[in-house]
């Protein structure tokens, strides 16, 4: 790392203390654009890189609810707007516990150059709250987010910044969310992505993830005379991303064998097909968070506690969340011939464990660039909307394949460009930060 790389990563920690996962989306970024400085100079006198990793805005405010026994509760909301060089701000909410001010730093950070590279006209950010919707009623979960969208409104807008769901935050709150909106604002406008399909939705949104980390491990395959057809994969999670996931691979000839959870992971070496993949949505429905239901059903084995890159495999999709694939992770997939990692999460994988992929010359795919297709998604059901126009399933489908592959061939070609052919972390990186970097050049301090 350079001295510029590595004074801007000593600032980034100074200024943002008790924040690993921005600091690791920084650093890993920072890493890769060291060619970029060497030949492009005027993005390090304009402080390009300088200014995005400084949020424009941070909105942070209280969200008073009442429970269906009357007592009342407080909770934080959040909402980063990252960069809106090249479009409004565009990220998903997350209502989860774990949800802080660093964790969503570092999914805005990432969110910029994810949105970059998917060729449409979006900005990064992202927002959330400590709010768990596990175990609520309807009627509590609706209170919530009518308080929190109370707060939120005046800062959101389909020009603005237009936020979408994430974990815990489904079909259900966006509709209350949406809800909310329109009653301040008394207008019915595209504000939120992930809408139902009979008020503004896009067909295919909820799998749109998983398949879009699919159709990019295709690509990578391909490039190597490789397809699915006959391919044993790992999928951890069991949410949307992991269902879209699942679909997927099977249409395309692959077996999926493993789901996983908090509690553990199930391995089941028939595949999971036909009614277990209905099943997944049985499991989120329940909201439980546990995938031990799936063993019991379906008579195969639970591991509880453990997470599943030590199956032996020859695709694994990281589906969960982040940093859940560390070194230890690593090195049992390449000891097992995993040919390909492609993260359908952000950021799933730790520092460590990448290097061990580099290392072994594996095959592997950042968030940022192959799990694009939930927010490529997005960004069309807002061109749907703005048309006032819904697309059929088929075309939402062809045109999310086409802008994997698009993504997939712009880190190729990137990463050859500045002398690290192969190098898909590169090359996302890279090609993410060129077009939001010129768009900064052109319009000047702002």
């Amino acid at each position: 790392m350079s001295d510029y790389t590595k004074k801007i990563l000593t600032e980034v920690k100074a200024k943002n203390p008790s924040e690993p996962e921005f600091h690791q989306a920084v650093d890993e970024v920072t890493s890769s654009l060291e060619p970029v400085f060497e030949k492009h100079p005027e993005y390090r006198s304009a402080k390009i890189l300088e200014r995005m990793v400084e949020p424009e805005r941070v909105i942070l405010f209280r969200v008073p609810w009442m429970d269906d026994r009357g007592e009342v509760h407080v909770n934080r909301g959040f909402r980063i707007e990252m960069n809106s060089a090249i479009g409004p701000y565009k990220g998903g909410l997350r209502f989860h516990p774990s949800v802080t001010l660093g964790i969503l730093k570092f999914l805005a950070f990432e969110q910029v150059f994810k949105n970059s590279l998917t060729t449409l006209p979006m900005g990064g950010g992202k927002g959330g709250s400590d709010f768990d919707p596990k175990g609520k009623s309807d009627n509590e979960v609706m209170r919530y987010c009518q308080s929190f969208m109370t707060e939120l409104f005046r800062h959101i807008g389909p020009d603005t910044d237009v936020p979408a769901g994430d974990i815990g935050v489904g079909a259900r709150e966006i509709g209350f969310l949406f809800g909310q909106y329109k009653r301040l604002k008394n207008e019915f406008t595209g504000v939120l992505t992930g809408k139902g399909i009979n008020w503004g939705g896009s067909l295919i949104r909820p799998e749109a993830t998983g398949f879009g980390v699919v159709y990019f491990a295709q690509e990578m395959l391909k490039a190597k005379g490789m397809n699915f057809d006959g391919k044993i994969v790992a999928v951890s999670g069991f949410g949307n991303v992991a269902w879209g996931a699942v679909q997927k691979v099977n249409e395309l000839g692959g077996k999926v064998v493993t789901l996983s959870g908090p509690d553990g992971f199930v391995y089941d070496p028939d595949g999971v097909k036909g009614e277990k993949v209905e099943y997944m949505l049985k499991l989120r429905a329940s909201a439980k968070d546990e995938v031990k239901d799936y063993a019991e059903k379906f008579k195969v084995e639970f591991f509880p506690g453990k997470r599943p890159w030590s199956i032996k495999v020859d695709v694994a999709l990281p589906c969960a969340t982040q940093n859940e694939l560390d070194a230890e992770d690593a090195k049992e997939l390449v000891k097992n011939g995993c040919q390909c990692v492609c993260e359908g999460a952000n950021m799933p994988t730790t520092i460590d464990g990448y290097k061990i992929f580099k290392e072994a010359k594996i095959l592997y795919a950042p968030g940022k660039a192959s799990n694009a297709g939930g927010v490529a998604v997005s960004g069309l059901e807002m061109t749907q909307n703005s048309m006032r126009l819904p697309w059929p399933k088929e075309e939402v489908d062809q045109r999310l394949q086409q802008i994997m592959k698009s993504i997939h061939d712009t880190c190729v070609a990137t990463s050859e460009r500045f002398g690290t052919p192969g190098n898909y972390l590169n090359g996302a990186n890279i090609a993410g930060f060129l077009k939001v970097a010129d768009a900064m050049l052109d319009q000047g301090l702002v």
